[in-house]
């Protein structure tokens, strides 16, 4: 197994999350963890940039869970302000693929991972614990 290679926020922010998300969600392998490794980091660094809290993705896992993504995709601010059309992409990537409950569950999972990196990110820059 090779060592990845670091990228930094303007390289993992350029990534096509929508991309990772249709093809990581259908099946385990090198998608998968792509979409799990490098476009969770991608995805927190593009709404932590438009001041999203962590919360607000939890929040929107929830909403996964309880009602599908095909659902989340129809909320008119399925994170607030400006991410909300960033969400609107990743939502609508998902839902072409997550095709039942487990499928559901995947992407809420990726949210919730998504939601660590940002509470990460702004520990870090906060400088707190």
């Amino acid at each position: 197994m090779s060592t990845p290679r670091p990228r930094s926020d303007d390289q993992l922010a350029a990534l096509d999350v929508e991309i990772l998300l249709r093809f990581g969600l259908p099946g385990p392998g090198p998608h998968r963890a792509m979409l799990f490794g490098d476009g969770t980091v991608a995805a927190a660094v593009t709404v932590d940039r438009l001041g999203t809290l962590p919360r607000a993705l939890t929040f929107l896992a929830e909403v996964v869970r309880a009602g599908g993504t095909r659902f989340a995709a129809t909320l008119p601010e399925p994170l607030p302000g400006p991410a909300a059309a960033v969400a609107h992409g990743w939502l609508e990537a998902a839902a072409m693929v997550a095709q039942d409950p487990d499928g559901d569950q995947l992407v809420a999972r990726w949210l919730d991972a998504v939601a660590t990196v940002v509470a990460l990110r702004v520990v870090d820059r906060e400088g707190t614990t």
